[in-house]
């Protein structure tokens, strides 16, 4: 069967491209970003560009597809997520009916007993949106999912991993039915052989009826972490998201929708999916246990990815999302100069920005026994995967495209440093900066928000600074004197 996954650079897309993969079938995955899925290590996997948002991408990935999984939400992109996921499936639902699909299997959430946050209201209108189409819908609405990268699974594992006491407000008494990741994708994989759920909506859940708070004590008993709470009758699920933000590394705009969505009881019925697909479920602590297990077998990704286990130090206890700062600049250089002013960062090359910062952190570094800047590059020009870089090592590398450096020097976390080089028209070129940060424990956190004022300050000059570099060298090599990055 060929089948198209959109929505492949998710949680549930990116594990569940292999498992369709590993069944036979012929798998397009498809997502925003070519170059995060072609560093996926997909055996047998067609990859292509598309945005729900962009209709013109549609075609050229639902072309030939019998089957597509809609997997895509936009409750990242702030307080007009509902209005971007209406348009989106709009989208979706005509261009599918337009290349003739079998079928489209959505992903949506519960319909909760009582008041409907904004969140799950939107998945809900999705779901009612892709069936007002002429191509038959099958929609899984699951609750909470136990798995890695889930925003309410990595706010458990913060949580417990930050905090030696904890506040659990009214809210986190609120019962739901968390469902292990394994048992959704048997779900989501299942429904391919069962032509009888084509235009059906179903609950799926996992076996076990549990509020918020015992989610808590029992990722707590898994892990080995004392789990101490106090009671209290205030914070409102809007504050308690804020607070969720401060303490954890889930995003305001992830931990807001989420919290709301837990005003009430989310209680699946899922006896009409258990009817037809009876397998075994996990219990919750058993889901945890199968989460962090899936962690450490992930294959090394070719570039950072958001919660990639080896860009977080292979420590399960860091967390899965990473505080950062971004910022791209222009640069009036071909993309081939700029990558040399790139590949030559550190060693007696330098930062090109606040060098007595880094020899100020390196020697902060040496001094509680870290390397410091004192191991340098092993060629000032050249690099190669695993170079030690001062106290940084070389993770990934794209030649002339990007490359990832993960720090090695003591801290309460695992830090990355990614350079990202796009060549423009006309001789021109885009490099991009970014700097993340995955927190270990409270002391991660606290960190982070100490150097944070600093950070903004360095990873935003440090790539105006270079661009800088790659424009006088391009002139240099334009007057045929000799050049060099440093």
């Amino acid at each position: 069967m060929n089948i198209l996954v959109f929505g492949a650079t998710g949680y549930i897309g990116s594990h569940l491209v292999p498992m369709l993969a590993a069944r036979g079938h012929h798998v397009r995955a498809a997502g925003r970003r070519l170059e995060v899925l072609e560093a996926r290590a997909w055996e047998g996997v067609e990859r292509v560009a598309a945005d729900a948002l962009r209709p013109e991408t549609l075609p050229p990935a639902l072309h030939g597809i019998d089957v597509a999984y809609y997997l895509v939400h936009s409750m990242g992109a702030g307080r007009d997520f509902a209005r971007l996921d209406e348009t989106a499936a709009r989208n979706f639902r005509d261009a599918a009916a337009a290349a003739g699909l079998q079928r489209i299997v959505y992903l949506g959430g519960p319909r909760p007993q009582g008041a409907v946050s904004e969140h799950l209201a939107s998945r809900l209108a999705t779901g009612e949106t892709l069936r007002a189409g002429p191509v038959p819908v099958t929609e899984l609405r699951a609750p909470l999912i136990v798995g890695p990268g889930s925003a309410g699974f990595e706010v458990i594992r913060d949580l417990v991993n930050h905090l030696p006491l904890m506040i659990t407000p009214r809210w986190t008494r609120n019962r739901t039915r968390p469902i292990a990741l394994d048992d959704l994708l048997g779900y989501l994989v299942a429904v391919l052989d069962h032509p009888e759920t084509a235009g059906g909506t179903y609950d799926v859940a996992g076996p076990e009826e549990l509020a918020f708070r015992d989610l808590l004590a029992g990722y707590a008993r898994v892990v080995g972490r004392p789990f101490r709470a106090i009671d209290v009758p205030f914070l409102t699920p809007r504050l308690s998201s804020l607070w969720l933000a401060l303490v954890t590394s889930v995003p305001l705009a992830v931990a807001r929708p989420l919290v709301e969505g837990l005003k009430t009881d989310l209680l699946p019925d899922d006896q009409a999916i258990r009817s037809l697909i009876p397998i075994p479920l996990h219990t919750y602590e058993q889901a945890v246990r199968l989460a962090l297990e899936r962690e450490q077998r992930e294959p090394l990704p070719a570039r950072w990815a958001e919660g990639a286990l080896a860009f977080r130090g292979y420590n399960p206890e860091t967390s899965f999302y990473a505080k950062g700062e971004s910022c791209t600049v222009p640069v009036e250089a071909p993309a081939a100069v700029t990558w040399e002013v790139v590949q030559s960062i550190g060693g007696q090359n330098g930062y090109y920005y606040a060098d007595p910062l880094w020899w100020l952190r390196g020697q902060f570094d040496r001094l509680i026994g870290g390397v410091g800047l004192r191991r340098g590059r092993r060629h000032p020009t050249d690099l190669r995967v695993g170079d030690a870089l001062d106290f940084w090592r070389v993770a990934a590398l794209e030649p002339g495209r990007q490359l990832t450096l993960v720090a090695e020097m003591r801290l309460p976390g695992s830090a990355v440093l990614e350079f990202t080089v796009r060549p423009l028209e006309s001789g021109r070129s885009e490099l991009t900066t970014t700097s993340r940060f995955h927190p270990n424990g409270i002391w991660g956190l606290l960190y982070w928000y100490a150097l944070a004022p600093a950070h903004f300050f360095i990873f935003r000059r440090m790539p105006r600074r270079m661009a800088r570099r790659a424009e006088e060298l391009a002139r240099r090599q334009s007057a045929g004197s000799p050049t060099t990055p440093s």
